[in-house]
């Protein structure tokens, strides 16, 4: 099935791998590239979605309409270059009208080869995703509206897929580094973190910029590694507590060479706090298992129940994988679920400080109701003093 806009011609179109296309107005990078597709459901943080590693192997629909309409500025990127592979939208994007804006949103995706599809019927693709699944799709974008749908529907049929894929290794840093910049504050902006603090080693499975910074306003002293750094690498640094990061892929993938590293940590009996990716490393390393979901939880709008002190907390998500809660052990406890799907969001071990959470408590975009795990992660290694 072909869904072509009423009046302009077309200059991009989304193939999924099914047959149906999705023509629509490109803006951004012109070119094609292949991905799987989900949808976010966040209002505000287009520019942190679109560059937060995790959506690495991801083209994003927008279910709010007006993407684009705040611009772009060099404060909000998650990571030094996008990470998703295109965004798809439903109006155009206008030129933008905010105080922060330093440029537009299609300058922004032109220099960074992103592709971006304006004028799509993003309630029904959203359907489509909610109803069959994440679909895999070849986004194309062509001035001229010259498009091979035979090719690029092939394209998405052939591309394998997610599972069984290590992302990490393509989003981690390259050598570690130190990182001592704090939250925003209006009005000066991000601030430095001074003096001593809990030494942590950050293990970047694809770490946002925020969770870092989020770490630092808590205290921490923060050393960021590659996803590759094995146990012996992190203690060697002496640290008083280990960090493991959000990120993109199949966990069982990366977790062929994280979850020995993340054993060896435990067996230091070092406090212990892990995001999305992170908490499925956790989990996985603990003896669980981890499976992929229907269409993920992607937006900033998902209500957490926090099973130990009944509170609901409002969150931002972004994973396409779960840990399934019917294969933790003994010995570790559910303390978080979704109140949209019942999935796990988040874990703790009985006997000893560690703990992880599916969903992301720096926001970025998002309400700020868990930031307290920054500091219930501070105040271990505080207690071990």
């Amino acid at each position: 099935m072909s869904r072509k806009p009423a009046s302009t011609p077309a200059t991009a179109c989304l193939a999924l791998a099914d047959g149906t296309v999705f023509y629509g107005r490109g803006f951004g990078g012109t070119g094609e590239a292949v991905a799987e597709l989900c949808f976010n459901t966040a209002m505000t943080g287009y520019q942190e979605i679109m560059t937060d590693p995790s959506y690495a192997g991801q083209v994003v629909t927008f279910t709010f309409p007006h993407i684009g309409n705040v611009g772009v500025n060099d404060q909000d990127d998650e990571a030094a270059e996008p990470a998703a592979a295109g965004m798809v939208v439903r109006w155009d994007p206008t030129e933008p009208s905010n105080w922060r804006a330093a440029g537009r949103l299609s300058d922004w995706l032109a220099r960074r080869g992103r592709i971006g599809v304006g004028g799509v019927d993003t309630r029904r693709l959203t359907r489509a995703i909610r109803q069959q699944g994440a679909p895999h799709v070849a986004i194309a974008h062509d001035p001229e509206g010259r498009f091979d749908i035979e090719a690029l529907v092939a394209r998405a049929r052939a591309w394998p897929g997610l599972v069984g894929l290590d992302l990490a290794r393509d989003v981690t840093c390259r050598q570690s580094y130190r990182w001592n910049e704090t939250r925003w504050a209006w009005p000066s902006g991000y601030g430095r973190r001074e003096g001593p603090g809990h030494r942590v080693v950050a293990v970047d499975y694809g770490a946002k910029r925020n969770i870092l910074r989020c770490l630092a306003s808590a205290g921490c002293d923060v050393t960021v590694l590659p996803a590759t750094a094995t146990a012996e690498d992190v203690l060697a640094l002496e640290p008083e507590g280990v960090f493991l990061s959000n990120g993109p892929g199949d966990p069982a993938a990366t977790g062929a060479y994280a979850v020995p590293m993340i054993r060896g940590v435990l067996e230091a009996g070092l406090p212990l706090f892990g995001i999305c990716l992170g908490h499925q490393m956790l989990a996985l390393a603990l003896g669980a298992r981890t499976i992929k979901m229907n269409h993920g939880h992607h937006g900033a709008n998902h209500p957490v129940k926090d099973l130990e002190t009944g509170k609901v907390e409002i969150t931002s998500m972004n994973h396409g994988f779960t840990v399934d809660s019917q294969t933790l052990p003994e010995g570790v406890i559910e303390t978080h679920v979704s109140l949209f799907d019942g999935s796990n969001c988040g874990i703790r071990m009985a006997d000893r400080p560690v703990f992880s959470v599916q969903y992301h408590p720096e926001a970025s975009p998002g309400p700020q109701d868990s930031y307290y795990l920054f500091e219930r992660f501070a105040a271990a290694m505080a207690a071990r003093r």
